[in-house]
């Protein structure tokens, strides 16, 4: 009977969560198809705020930026998150701690911080633009990278490394063949999750970039006082899908590969 109960609860409790989680965009999506500006009034089905959004010359220059940022600076943090990943796996103790420690500190750093003191930076060296944008998202992006990819090369088995070098495989291509395919969970995931914060980031890039450069976050944050448009509704709604689909794809195409491991 007790075992029941609580069960009844922790289903109702993660019934109730993800309610909270859901229920927002569920209201975003259904707004996105509103013949109406009203959030309260519901004036029939339409697509037109879609056909709007893809006509507006202003929210795809700011998709375009989002989207060309997030993959640029991704790809670079990768590769240099990678190195050091490797470069931090084969220190002592000490030097581990160390910079386990100093890439802890930008997550931990609170975003504001990050942004004045980069800012300050750039102001100094060079003008505020996409390049400081782009400089600002790699440094963000770099930890991320390290902690998704340090737990593989911990797991890694380096024998299959060494058999490769003494049957005669240089280093570059016995990297490429025995050790990069035992790091490729953590690389898409590290890969997955800078795309994610740079797509998501608004405070460090909000204070780096420069006049006439927005990307979807500071483009909303300036149409805020003027009310956002429904436009945004339908942006919104196809990125959640499109996201969704690839999580939905990914997911299947990791299932497939496990079921012909174990085949």
């Amino acid at each position: 009977m007790k075992d029941k109960i609580l069960n009844f609860i922790c289903r109702f409790y993660f019934i109730i969560i993800m309610i909270f989680l859901y229920a927002p965009i569920a209201v975003l999506i259904v707004l996105s198809f509103n013949n109406s500006r009203s959030r309260v009034v519901w004036g029939g089905f339409t697509l037109d705020w879609y056909a709007r959004m893809f006509s507006n010359r202003q929210i795809m220059d700011a998709l375009f930026n989002t989207v060309l940022l997030a993959i640029l600076s991704s790809l670079i943090a990768l590769i240099i998150g990678v190195a050091a990943a490797m470069g931090i796996s084969v220190m002592r103790r000490r030097g581990y701690v160390i910079m386990m420690g100093l890439t802890d500190i930008p997550l931990l750093n609170a975003d504001i911080v990050t942004g004045i003191a980069l800012m300050l930076w750039f102001m100094r060296f060079m003008s505020l633009s996409f390049p400081s944008v782009l400089i600002a998202h790699i440094t963000f992006n770099i930890p991320y990278v390290i902690l998704a990819v340090l737990p593989k090369i911990e797991q890694m088995n380096y024998s299959i490394y060494e058999a490769s070098r003494d049957l005669g495989a240089g280093p570059v291509y016995g990297f490429f063949t025995t050790i990069l395919p035992q790091l490729t969970g953590g690389i898409v995931s590290g890969f997955f999750m800078a795309v994610t914060m740079s797509m998501d980031d608004f405070v460090i890039t909000y204070f780096t970039k420069g006049p006439g450069f927005n990307t979807l976050s500071t483009m909303i944050y300036g149409e805020i006082r003027k009310g956002i448009k429904p436009e945004m509704y339908a942006l919104s709604t196809v990125i959640f899908l499109t996201v969704l689909a690839v999580l939905l794809l990914f997911n299947f195409a990791s299932k497939k590969k496990r079921e012909v491991t174990l085949i």
